[in-house]
Order: structure tokens, then sequence, then C-alpha cells
């Protein structure tokens, strides 16, 4: 009988004790029982470790990482996937939340399809967790060139195969460092594949709603600066591209849910 593959899921969690156990109990209900959750604490003021900790203590697939000062979302996925085992890595933000089959329907894609970097559709709830009636709608096929225009990978559905690609981690930016890892992973790859069916659901919080767009778009350009290595024209002029991208084609892809 074939191995079932070890999926490694790295957690990135900060004062998220409001939603996190509703987090890991989606990951605890996936039909592909082979997996280990990797949950950083990112120096936490409320009883996020605490309660990660009673976890534990049930269902020792879980492990907690905790970090003596904040260091943001990417150096603390960083964490987790230095301590990864697993054939694969995907991720889960300590908020947001799975389809209980969302593991097993990728795994099941990717070898059949001989995928290496597979991503989903998901579905938007606001963040009492009452539905938006609205998805993020997945683009079946994804080559590096599109990715470079925007970042049309939702993080809470990637997966890439560590077997075959190595471990690849975040750029170590405060914000965007997400798309830097799929673009780095996706151009290893030669290209990934998206899942139509929404296998996931994203948590759209009110402070990420007012989020100072200008800071965002700074972090958009030092992925191209820094992440990417291109130069400051080059920079810019894909800056450009990004912004007709983003506002003109990928706002397309939030459609309501039938």
């Amino acid at each position: 009988m074939k191995k079932s593959p070890f999926v490694s899921i790295v957690m990135p969690a900060h004062d998220a004790e409001a939603f996190i156990v509703e987090s890991i109990s989606s990951v605890q209900q996936q039909t592909h029982e082979n997996w280990e959750l990797l949950v950083i604490d990112d120096a936490s003021h409320d009883q996020t470790a605490k309660i990660v900790e009673d976890l534990m203590a049930e269902d020792d697939r879980i492990k907690l990482h905790s970090l003596p000062a904040n260091q943001g979302a990417g150096f603390a996925r960083n964490i987790g996937i230095k301590a990864s085992k697993g054939d694969y890595i995907s991720f889960l933000d300590a908020d947001d939340l799975w389809k209980p089959h969302k593991l097993k329907t990728q795994l099941d894609f990717m070898a059949r399809e001989k995928v290496y970097v597979c991503y989903s559709s998901y579905e938007l709830m606001d963040e009492d967790g009452k539905s938006l009636v609205k998805k993020i709608e997945a683009l079946e096929e994804l080559p590096f060139s599109k990715l470079l225009k925007a970042n049309y990978v939702g993080n809470l559905t990637g997966i890439y195969d560590a077997s075959h690609l190595g471990k690849i981690f975040c750029p170590l930016i405060r914000k965007r460092q997400d798309w830097g890892l799929w673009l780095l992973a996706v151009k290893k790859a030669g290209g990934a594949r998206g899942i139509t069916e929404p296998l996931a659901t994203y948590r759209v919080r009110k402070h990420s709603i007012s989020a100072n767009k200008w800071e965002m778009l700074g972090y958009n350009y030092k992925v191209y600066r820094k992440v990417l290595g291109f130069s400051a024209l080059k920079s810019g002029f894909w800056m450009l591209l990004f912004l007709w991208e983003q506002f003109m084609v990928k706002s397309r892809r939030k459609v309501d849910l039938k």
C-alpha cells in the first residue's frame, strides 16, 4: 500500500484567542489525517499559547513554538517551515478555516496531475463567522508571469510539494511576504494549478479593511525590488502592471456564491 503523504501545516498566531480553537478544529476535522500542525505564537499577550497547550495535550499532532518578541507573520511562518517534517507544506492563519476535505482534495489532485504547487478558491466570512455569500475564484492555471502581476494564491489554500521543491521560505519583509513565497515556489515549480471548488474560508477582519493602502503598495514594490531583485526602473514598471491587474482584472475573481 502506498504511504499516505505527510503534511506540515504552518499557523502563525498573534493574540488569536477568539478564533484559534475554531481554526485548529478545522484542521483536526480533515479527512486526510496524516499531518502535523505547527503553531507559531508570535508573542501573544492573550491566552493563545495556553489554548494551544491544552489542545496539544489531547492531540500530539499539534506543536507549539513561542517567540519571545513579535516578529510578524512571515518570520513566524519561516520558524514553522524550518521545523516542518512534511512531504508537503501548507498554511492556515489562526482566524481562517479549512473545509474538511481540503487536504485530501489537493493531495489527490497534485498526485494525479503531477503538480508541485496547488491552491484553490475560498469563501469569505465576516469577523463574527457569518458568510458574506462571496468567494474568491481561483485561476485554473497560474504561470509565474501571471503571478508577477498580482497575488492570485490565497495563502490559506496554498500547498507545495517540499519533497520535490525543497523548503521555500517567506522573504523577510513585514507584509506581502506570502506573495513573495508563492512567487518563489511557482517560479521553481514552473507554474501552479488552481482548484475552482472553495476549500477554505477567509475571515475578513475589521482592521484589514482600514489598512493603509499606500503602505501596502510600498511592500508590493519591495517584492519586486528586494525579493525578485528587479532594478528600480523595472520595479516601477511592474508596479504599474500590478495596479491595473489588481483593480481591473483580479477584482473580477470576487463573485457571488451560488
